[in-house]
């Protein structure tokens, strides 16, 4: 059996591994990045690739706007291009009640210093004349963005890989276990990996990891059902969503439509599959229709989902361990984790690093879940 020795050990090569992995290489330290499969290839690689900041969880917003301005920078400090493209996302609100919430959100997003413009309907139908007459409200801001979640995750791990990082792709992590102050890792092939400080961002699989050491969390597996369409003329700038969550769709350059409908498909993550019933796929373009007509007679040329990870609350578990020195959770990202990802990285880097980070993380511990609290039917429904 053959040992390596490494500062810091990551296992679970998504976006969040990745940023982790360039943020402490970067600042020296020996890291070694474990991944079952390929890189990005689970919820970091197949998602909407919304970089979304209004309508955010409020104790998020420190988090989503640190790493807002990371995606920013994203260029300059991968050397890679991800697409991305700051083009504003427009929330939608079709009664009286969704315009309360829309309102709540847009109040919120502005009370951490995020520029929302309100429009009533004549602003709509002067700025998006193609889109449907039944909105009484919209909220639009500027600063949001989206990325291409395909490239995204692969440019930030060879960024880092750069800066020295070991990335091992197809290597599973089969027992992992305390050892002094740090921990060994013995992997399927065979050999053992002793490390100083173990980041488990092991996405729907991180419970496996949790659980070793006495910590867990209501954590189950959906998939998020995304559609790509034929190309048509350009004609659509930014994201546009539905505030009830049955629609959200954007243009990309080449023409093509990507939407993403609601609610979430069945995943097993045993199986490593995420099927896309073909009823989803009506659902998604009817409710296409109704908010863009003008797209009502596109043609879906590929439908497919991921595994992404749960959490009833749907607040995801960032930080240091209860029970454990030196581990460190970042998982159950709600579907929310893409926008998120590069101010996590930073944080966990820090935490690492200098004992602590400035950005407030106090919402996400593990420590709120003290058992493994059921997932209620009604809950559960609303993903299948």
């Amino acid at each position: 059996m053959t040992g390596r020795t490494t500062d810091v050990a990551i296992v679970g090569g998504g976006l969040v591994g990745a940023w982790t992995a360039f943020f402490l290489a970067r600042r020296g330290q020996r890291v070694t990045v474990l991944e079952k499969g390929v890189v990005g290839a689970q919820s970091s690689g197949v998602n909407f690739g919304n970089l979304r900041l209004q309508g955010r969880f409020p104790g998020q917003y420190p988090l989503s706007l640190r790493s807002q301005a990371l995606w920013e920078e994203f260029e300059a400090l991968t050397g890679e291009d991800c697409e991305f493209e700051q083009s504003g996302h427009l929330y939608l609100a079709y009664d009286a009640e969704e315009h309360a919430r829309l309102e709540s959100y847009a109040e919120v997003s502005e009370s951490y210093g995020l520029a929302i413009e309100r429009l009533e309907p004549a602003d709509l139908r002067r700025r998006w004349p193609w889109l449907g007459q039944q909105a009484v409200a919209a909220t639009f801001s500027a600063r949001d963005a989206t990325a291409n979640p395909r490239l995204a995750t692969p440019a930030v791990m060879r960024a880092a890989a750069r800066h020295g990082a070991s990335v091992r792709e197809n290597t599973r992590v089969v027992d992992i276990g305390r050892s002094g102050d740090g921990f060994t890792l013995a992997l399927a092939n065979g050999e053992t990996l002793s490390c100083g400080a173990l980041v488990n961002s092991a996405g729907a699989w991180a419970l496996e990891i949790a659980e070793r050491f006495g910590e867990t969390a209501p954590l189950f597996p959906a998939g998020p059902p995304q559609f790509v369409t034929e190309p048509f003329p350009y004609l659509i700038a930014p994201s546009i969503q539905a505030i009830d969550g049955s629609v959200i769709f954007r243009q990309i350059p080449r023409g093509n439509v990507i939407l993403a409908g609601y609610p979430r498909t069945a995943a097993d993550p045993q199986a490593n599959r995420a099927p896309v019933p073909p009823a989803k796929t009506l659902a998604a373009m009817r409710a296409l229709a109704r908010v863009a007509p003008v797209l009502a007679q596109c043609h879906v040329i590929r439908v497919w989902s991921g595994i992404e990870a749960y959490l009833p609350d749907m607040i995801p578990v960032i930080g240091p361990s209860q029970t454990t020195a030196g581990l460190f959770h970042a998982f159950g990202f709600c579907g929310h984790g893409f926008q998120i990802g590069p101010g996590v990285g930073a944080c966990l880097s820090e935490m690492i690093l200098d004992g602590g980070t400035q950005t407030p993380l106090a919402p996400f511990g593990i420590g709120r879940f003290r058992s493994a609290t059921q997932v209620s039917e009604k809950f559960r429904k609303e993903f299948d």
